[in-house]
């Protein structure tokens, strides 16, 4: 759960020219925003005002959903079909092994492809490959069809996610960035809540393959609303700004171009540390959701339905992180939110294991999941300002294999941890270790600091 709201989610100092060239106000690396100078242009429109921005959200929100419906549906025909909790595990890894392998090319593929025709791609080709298992199943129950499909749909999904992130900057003003990722970010949320139900009504009703089926047309509606959403679609750079050398890749091999993005975050002197940081933070939190469930129901000794709303109350906490968020980084500076939300997770995580209610135990969820969407949001925010819009793709791509390379190790430690101490201990050591980690980040370049502006395309 924590690892999905910083994923879905997510300064040096710069000024961006958007087409046409017109600039619009940066921050300095402190985080602070600058007002524009007098003649530079009025205010940006307000984010409802923006069509391309509210066709775009919408046709999120169905992507979304669709990945949420799919989330269930398959595990519950697998089980239909088969019985077998292995085989419903193994469908589940080889959807995330795809997923990780396309995310080190998915980068590679935004940053040098029409981003629009790639999310009407990867949403078209989604609902053709689930619309062919409902249709399989009206003539039998080919169980092998589920593993050649599923790790497929796999990849189309990451890169329809990594290609999204790119998209933001080209649909909305600079300033408004952190405010549209916030919409973004609860979209998953609500997603995230409404769509396992709903597929969980549909698969009692008629069938896990016909919630596959209705998981097909969602993603046909959202590829078809993507015609409608007017943005610039092509990789930009300015070529009169001076190649960096993770720029200089534009246009090399794989290896190369992957690299570009994972050099870009080396070079930064907040990526940097940020990435580090989070792949410390994600190896001990992302287990988290294992030792809750285990806490209600073995050691609070609760039913289904109480973890249930304990989940549901962590899912709370990232709507109200997506509704303040960007108020909060209009008035402070990105290092000072987000080592301020991980400080403060971290203490919640501690706490959550010395209790023994479970409306306490709901309450700390709700703070870790606000505290982390907050830094979460703050992040990929953070990546969408300073990095160059044809080197997006893959600082995105790279970001995210890097820093969620060591959670299924911490996992596994983690839980491990909980079964030899106990729930408690562990939860207080792992709620320490993420305070430990978010301080590291005041003696980085996450400490705030003033700079002089310099320009980036």
């Amino acid at each position: 759960m924590i690892e999905r709201s910083i994923q879905q989610t997510e300064l040096s100092v710069s000024i961006e020219r958007k087409p046409g060239g017109a600039c619009v106000p940066s921050e300095d690396i402190s985080g602070t925003r600058k007002k524009p100078a007098d003649g530079e242009g009025g205010e940006t429109p307000g984010l409802w005002r923006n069509p391309a921005y509210r066709t775009f959200l919408g046709v999120q929100t169905l992507s979304a959903l669709g990945d949420s419906f799919s989330y269930v549906a398959l595990p519950l025909l697998v089980l239909h079909t088969t019985g077998s909790v292995l085989q419903m595990g193994l469908v589940t890894a080889l959807t995330g092994i795809a997923s990780i392998v396309m995310g080190l090319f998915a980068g590679v593929v935004a940053d040098r492809f029409d981003r629009r025709r790639l999310l009407m791609l990867a949403d078209g080709a989604r609902c053709l490959l689930y619309l062919l298992i409902p249709l399989a199943w009206l003539r039998g129950e080919p169980i092998w069809l589920i593993y050649a499909i599923v790790p497929v749909a796999g990849c189309f999904s990451m890169l329809f996610q990594v290609t999204y992130v790119t998209v933001v900057p080209s649909l909305v003003g600079r300033d408004q960035i952190t405010k549209a990722n916030g919409h973004l970010f609860a979209t998953y949320a609500a997603a995230g809540v409404a769509g396992p139900a709903l597929a969980g009504f549909v698969a009692s009703a008629a069938g896990p393959a016909a919630a596959i089926g209705i998981d097909a047309a969602t993603f046909a509606v959202s590829a078809l609303g993507i015609l409608f959403v007017r943005f610039d679609s092509r990789p930009r750079r300015d070529d009169a700004e001076p190649r960096t050398e993770g720029e200089k890749a534009q246009r090399g091999g794989v290896r190369e171009e992957f690299l570009a993005g994972a050099k870009f975050l080396w070079a930064h002197p907040m990526l940097r540390p940020l990435t580090l940081l989070l792949s410390l933070f994600t190896f001990l939190t992302y287990g988290l959701t294992d030792l809750v469930i285990f806490l209600i129901k073995h050691q609070l000794d609760r039913p289904d339905t109480t973890v249930g709303y304990v989940l549901t109350a962590g899912t709370v906490g990232s709507f109200i992180a997506a509704a303040v968020v960007a108020r909060i980084r209009k008035r402070l500076a990105f290092g000072v939110v987000w080592i301020s939300g991980v400080v403060l997770a971290g203490l919640s995580i501690a706490t959550i294991g010395l209790v023994d209610s479970v409306p306490l135990v709901g309450a700390l969820m709700l703070l870790t999941m606000m505290c982390t969407g907050i830094a979460g949001i703050s992040s990929m925010s953070l990546r969408q300002e300073v990095t160059p819009s044809h080197l997006l793709g893959r600082v995105t791509s790279s970001f995210w294999t890097i820093h969620t390379a060591l959670g299924p190790l911490g996992a596994g430690v983690v839980t491990a941890a909980a079964a030899g101490l106990g729930v408690t201990t562990t939860c207080l050591l792992v709620g320490l270790a993420v305070v430990a980690v978010a301080l590291t980040g005041t003696l980085t370049g996450l400490r705030p600091r003033r700079a002089e502006p310099t320009p980036q395309s």
